[in-house]
């Protein structure tokens, strides 16, 4: 079994997700006593998120590059990155290592193409909404991406950094969540990317008519393909 490296901490919430999912696939896929190899490096996400609300994305670039430096000196085979909007500086964490680094979009757009979705919605961050660099990436598979209107982003940007991030699940975010989801149906989406590692806290497949593709949980699924050799 190859050693997962993972860079968590942005928000936490979703790294503890990590954990459990990785090891959990493990688990059921090579016995009840079986675990993940696996070193995470978390950071304070407090620096990280003052830079992105900045601007300043090399400022959160080089303390991303050194976590994955850090896991690469401490065994790790690979590096996750435990979030979707710091993959706007994926290529120079890659950079700076010699190990590979597992994309989180790439899971993701498969995922798409595998249920027949080539019309996906995209709920994330801002960031991830408004920018192109996981747009892109899903674009390049193929994939016609839909985001939020201009208020419904405001709104589940506002619901991950001020409850998701902090561990607070809330039925009316949720059904903000829901409303939102509705409008990107309406506007021809087939599936939903849950386009930031906090959002399937709050939103479960039961709470969309539409197939949910949680970045989590295919991220996870992808590192343990990776460990096992698959």
């Amino acid at each position: 079994m190859r050693t997962i490296g993972l860079i968590g901490g942005m928000s936490w919430e979703s790294s503890a997700e990590y954990y459990r999912l990785i090891n959990q696939q493990v688990r059921d896929r090579l016995g009840p006593l079986r675990s993940a190899k696996l070193l995470m490096y978390s950071v304070d996400f407090g620096p990280v998120e003052q830079a992105q609300h900045a601007g300043r994305w090399d400022d959160a670039a080089a303390i991303l590059v050194d976590a994955a430096r850090r896991l690469e000196a401490g065994g790790a085979e690979c590096v996750v990155l435990c979030t979707n909007t710091m993959h706007k500086v994926a290529g120079q964490i890659q950079a700076a290592i010699d190990i590979p680094f597992l994309h989180i979009a790439d899971p993701a757009g498969q995922a798409a193409l595998d249920a027949g979705a080539l019309r996906v919605g995209l709920l994330g961050t801002a960031f991830t909404m408004e920018q192109d660099f996981l747009k892109a990436r899903l674009t390049a598979k193929g994939l016609t991406v839909l985001v939020p209107e201009a208020e419904e982003r405001q709104a589940v940007h506002r619901i991950i950094y001020d409850e998701l991030c902090v561990g607070v699940i809330s039925e009316a975010s949720r059904q903000v969540y829901q409303r939102v989801i509705e409008s990107l149906t309406e506007r021809g989406a087939q599936a939903i990317i849950l386009g930031c590692t906090e959002i399937g806290l709050l939103i479960k497949p039961e709470h969309s008519a539409l197939p949910l593709l949680d970045t989590t949980e295919l991220h996870a699924q992808a590192a343990v393909a990776f460990a096992l050799g698959e």
